[in-house]
């Protein structure tokens, strides 16, 4: 149940800041929850990977090198999904990245912290 509302909470964010970023577009919910689906899933296979092959560059930099990870995870998504789900460039990706990690991490605290104290 918790993932598919990160999912539900991930598109949600795809949708406001579509509205916000001219080189971010999304054709519709349906395909930013489709996008959303596709990005847990690089989550899942890819990032790690992604993360072991980039360990020294991420503790010289203390870990900020984890946005450009969340960001090439984006920019792949972008690829899978097609023209419903676009980024025109990598910066875009890196500042869409920020705001999704910063937004998330805010949502998690708020929505499943106070599930567990009851």
């Amino acid at each position: 149940m918790r993932w598919l509302l990160g999912i539900l909470i991930n598109a949600l964010l795809f949708v406001a800041m579509a509205g916000y970023f001219e080189g971010f577009e999304v054709s519709s919910f349906g395909s930013a929850v489709v996008a959303s689906f596709i990005l847990s899933i690089l989550n899942v296979l890819v990032r790690p990977i992604l993360i072991i092959l980039t360990f020294p560059i991420t503790l010289i930099t203390l870990g900020i090198f984890l946005f450009v990870i969340n960001a090439i995870t984006l920019m792949m998504t972008d690829r899978l999904m097609g023209d419903a789900f676009n980024f025109e460039g990598f910066g875009t990706a890196f500042l869409v990245a920020v705001i999704m990690s910063i937004a998330n991490l805010i949502i998690q605290k708020a929505v499943f912290s106070n599930k567990r104290e009851e």
